[in-house]
């Protein structure tokens, strides 16, 4: 049996990966500017996520999923993520992904970057186009942090040897329910209610903090 060592997990927004992407969604509908500023508005905190999330999906509605290739195009992945998820492998640990975002763009990221899991929101569509709603329960800041729980319990992990690491207000809860909770390139109140910040956009500053 293989054991799992501990784990670490992700936002992926902006930490996993350097883009926003409902902004990369928007682009394609030529809403970009007006979805990314609700954006800022919900990772400082400012307004209730999960609403904010539905509002600014509302804008993708037409998009087409064929759009989806384009986006994937343009994924720019953080530096250090391969050093850093090579570097949790190599010691015993797993990666966890869990994301305000959603799966439709995350499925194939993910597992190129060699993520073992992840959860995100899900993009309604029919007829090969958005609808412009969320399927399913949104992922917020609640469910983050009982993401991180939950694969934890399911691989024998006890919290104190689970990293998180985010960049929004809605991974505080995740950060908090953490062993060790990093601010990373973080909102100004991310990074003075989390235990660690680190600035520089490079996950390899992660590595030595490993367990």
């Amino acid at each position: 049996m293989i054991v799992t060592r501990f784990l670490v997990v992700l936002d992926a927004d902006s930490t996993l990966i350097r883009n926003e992407v409902i902004e990369l969604i928007a682009d394609e509908a030529g809403r970009g500017p007006e979805v990314a500023a609700a954006t800022e508005a919900a990772m400082r905190g400012e307004v209730d996520f999960s609403e904010s999330l539905r509002s600014r999906v509302k804008a993708l509605a037409g998009v087409p999923v064929a759009s989806f290739a384009r986006v994937l195009a343009r994924i720019e992945p953080t530096p250090g993520v391969r050093e850093l998820v090579a570097a949790v492998h190599e010691r015993g640990g797993m990666v966890g992904v869990v994301s305000g975002g959603f799966h439709e763009i995350l499925d194939t990221v993910a597992p190129d970057l060699g993520v073992d899991v992840w959860r995100a929101n899900r993009l309604r569509a029919e007829d090969g186009v958005l609808t412009g709603e969320v399927d399913g329960a949104i992922v917020d800041a609640d469910a983050k942090a009982a993401s991180l729980r939950a694969w934890a319990e399911e691989h024998d992990v006890p919290l104190r040897r689970t990293i998180a690491i985010g960049d929004g207000a809605n991974d505080l809860r995740m950060i908090a329910a953490a062993g060790l909770g990093i601010a990373f390139n973080a909102k100004p109140a991310v990074r003075q209610a989390a235990p660690l910040a680190i600035g520089p956009v490079d996950l390899c500053e992660v590595i030595p903090l490993l367990p």
